[in-house]
C-alpha cells in the first residue's frame, strides 16, 4: 500500500476526504510571500485561542489532554497557512468570520463570549451542516470550512505528543510483530503499529 491509499482510507475513517491531504503527500510548498499577500493568514494569538476554543470544543478535556492541552490551535495556524493552496485558505479564514456571525445570530455573542454550552450547540449544528453541504457537494466544489477545522482538530491533536501518548496506546519503538493482539472492550486505539 502506498502513502496516497493510506491516506484515503484514513480520510474515508474520517467520513470522507481530507482537505488539504496533499501536505501529507508533498509537504508544505506554498511560498511565504504569495501566502501572506493574497490571503493575510497571518492569524494573532486571538486567532488561534479561536481555533484552541473551537478545537476544545470537538475534542475536549477528560481523563486525556483536550484539544487545547495539544495546542492544536497552533497548529491549525501553521498549517492553514503554510500547507493550504490560497483558496482553501480564504474559504478557512472567511470560516472564521462565519463561524463568530452564526454565534452572534444564535446566541448575540462573538464565540468567544458565548457559554461552553452555546458553543456547543453551536458547533453540532455547524457539524450537520457542514455534512448536508459535504453530501451534496460537487468534486471541484471547495470544502466547507467547518469541515476543515473539524479535521485540522483531528489531524493536530492525534498526531502530537499528548494525543498520540494519552489519548491512543503508544509504543515509541515498537518490537517484535504480533499479528494478532486480543482486544478488550474499552482498549484505546493504537498510535503506532
Amino acid at each position: 500500500m502506498n502513502r496516497r491509499e493510506a491516506l484515503t482510507r484514513v480520510g474515508l475513517l474520517l467520513g470522507g476526504t481530507i482537505i488539504g491531504a496533499e501536505a501529507f503527500l508533498s509537504g508544505c510548498n506554498n511560498a511565504p510571500e504569495k501566502t501572506v499577500a493574497s490571503t493575510g493568514a497571518n492569524f494573532t494569538n486571538d486567532d488561534i485561542a479561536f481555533f484552541d476554543e473551537i478545537a476544545e470544543k470537538i475534542l475536549p478535556k477528560t481523563d486525556t489532554p483536550g484539544a487545547k492541552d495539544a495546542k492544536v490551535g497552533e497548529f491549525m495556524a501553521r498549517i492553514v497557512k503554510d500547507c493550504y493552496p490560497e483558496k482553501d485558505q480564504q474559504i478557512f479564514i472567511d470560516g472564521m468570520t462565519k463561524l463568530n456571525d452564526a454565534s452572534q445570530k444564535k446566541n448575540g455573542t462573538s464565540f468567544m463570549k458565548s457559554t461552553a454550552e452555546q458553543k456547543h450547540d453551536l458547533l453540532v449544528e455547524l457539524d450537520k451542516e457542514q455534512k448536508a453541504y459535504m453530501d451534496k457537494k460537487q468534486k471541484d466544489e471547495p470544502a466547507h470550512y467547518f469541515r476543515m477545522m473539524k479535521e485540522l482538530t483531528l489531524w493536530g491533536y492525534f498526531t502530537s505528543e499528548e494525543g498520540a501518548t494519552k489519548a491512543l496506546r503508544y509504543v515509541a519503538v515498537p518490537g517484535k510483530y504480533q499479528g494478532c493482539i486480543d482486544y478488550k472492550k474499552g482498549d484505546k486505539a493504537w498510535a503506532t503499529a
